[in-house]
C-alpha cells in the first residue's frame, strides 16, 4: 500500500484541526479526497509530506512506517499545489533543469514532458508570459520531472479550459493505468472526481466521514434527488414528502430535494395537481454530489485549514 493513515489526529496551537482522519491509497489508484473548505484536506495532505507530524495515529508510506518522511522517501513524491509560485524570468526549460536537480537531476526529457502536458514548443519562452492555464500545465511536469510513484495534486484542472481539463484527465489516467503511478487528488470539483478516482474519502470536520470505492459507494446508497424549479408564485409546501426540502433562491428559482425512493414524474403530476404553478424544471446534482451533500450537511467546520 502506498499510503497507509489511521485514526490520525492535529492540534495546532491549541485548536483540533483533526481529529480521526483514515486515508488507505494502493499502488496504480487514483484516491479523491473532499470536503468542504476548513475541513481538513490540506492538512492531511501536510502530514504526508512531512510538514506537519501527527499527535497520534499511523502514517505508512510505500509500506514503511513513518513520523515524518525520509529524503528518500520525499524524492518518490511529486506535488502539485494548489498555488504553484515559479521564477518568471526563467525560460521553461532551465526552470525545469534546475528543478530536476532538487531530486538528483533529470528522468525524463523536457520536450518530451512539456509536450505530454500539452506545453509542446514552449521550452524557452519565459515563464512570465504563460497563461493561467499554461502555468497550471508547467506545474503539473514539474511534479512528473523526477518520475515519482506518488502524485499529490490539489486542484490539478484549475484555470483549465474544457479541452485542457480532458487532456489532463487523460494524462493522470495514462499514468494511473499504465506506468501504475499512484495518484491522492484534492478537488472541489466532483465531475474530476466522477471522471478520473477508483477510491474516495470525505472528510468533514476533521475526521473521514466516508472511505471507499467510488463505484460501490455510489451504488449502494440512494440520497435522493436535487432540483431547482422556476415558479410562478410562492408554492404550497404541504404537499411535499416529510424528508423533502424546499429552500426559496432568486428569480424565481426554488431549490428541491427528494427524499430517495420518490418518483420525480410522480411528484410533478401532484404538485401540480395542488397548484404548484412550475415552469421550468433542472435537475441540480447527481449521485456524487448527492452523496457528498448528504454526508457534509452539518453546519460549521473544524478551525482553519492550513494552506500548503
Amino acid at each position: 500500500m502506498v499510503i497507509f493513515m489511521e485514526n490520525i489526529k492535529l492540534s495546532i496551537d491549541g485548536t483540533r484541526i483533526l481529529d480521526d482522519v483514515k486515508l488507505h491509497v494502493e499502488t496504480g489508484q487514483i484516491y479523491g479526497i473532499i470536503g468542504p473548505n476548513g475541513a481538513g484536506k490540506s492538512s492531511t495532505i501536510a502530514i504526508i509530506l512531512g510538514l506537519y507530524v501527527a499527535d497520534s495515529g499511523k502514517l505508512e508510506l510505500f509500506g514503511e512506517t513513518v513520523g515524518r518522511p525520509s529524503i528518500e522517501t520525499k524524492r518518490c513524491i511529486g506535488v502539485l499545489p494548489e498555488r504553484a509560485g515559479f521564477y518568471h524570468w526563467m525560460n521553461a526549460c532551465d526552470y525545469l533543469t534546475w528543478y530536476a536537480g532538487l531530486y538528483g537531476g533529470l528522468k525524463r526529457s523536457i520536450p518530451e514532458l512539456l509536450a505530454r502536458v500539452g506545453l509542446a514548443g514552449v521550452e524557452m519562452r519565459p515563464i512570465g508570459q504563460f497563461s493561467q492555464g499554461m502555468c497550471q500545465r508547467l506545474a503539473l511536469a514539474r511534479a512528473l520531472v523526477h518520475s515519482p510513484r506518488l502524485l499529490i495534486l490539489d486542484e490539478p484542472t484549475s484555470g483549465l479550459d474544457p479541452r485542457g481539463r480532458r487532456e489532463i484527465h487523460d494524462l493522470l489516467l495514462y499514468l494511473s493505468r499504465e506506468q501504475g503511478v499512484s495518484i491522492l487528488l484534492s478537488t472541489h470539483l466532483l465531475d474530476d472526481v466522477d471522471r478520473l478516482c477508483d477510491r474516495i474519502g470525505i472528510i468533514h470536520q476533521g475526521r473521514t466521514v466516508l472511505e471507499g470505492s467510488l463505484s460501490e459507494l455510489l451504488n449502494s446508497q440512494d440520497t435522493g434527488n436535487d432540483f431547482r424549479l422556476r415558479m410562478e408564485t410562492a408554492p404550497d409546501h404541504t404537499i411535499l414528502p416529510k424528508e423533502a426540502r424546499l429552500q426559496a433562491s432568486i428569480g424565481g428559482w426554488w431549490h428541491l430535494h427528494l427524499p430517495a425512493g420518490t418518483d420525480p414524474a410522480d411528484m410533478w403530476r401532484r404538485l401540480m395537481d395542488h397548484g404548484w404553478r412550475i415552469q421550468e424544471i433542472r435537475a441540480e446534482a447527481d449521485r456524487l454530489e448527492g452523496l457528498y451533500i448528504n454526508m457534509t450537511h452539518t453546519a460549521g467546520s473544524a478551525g482553519s485549514e492550513e494552506t500548503i
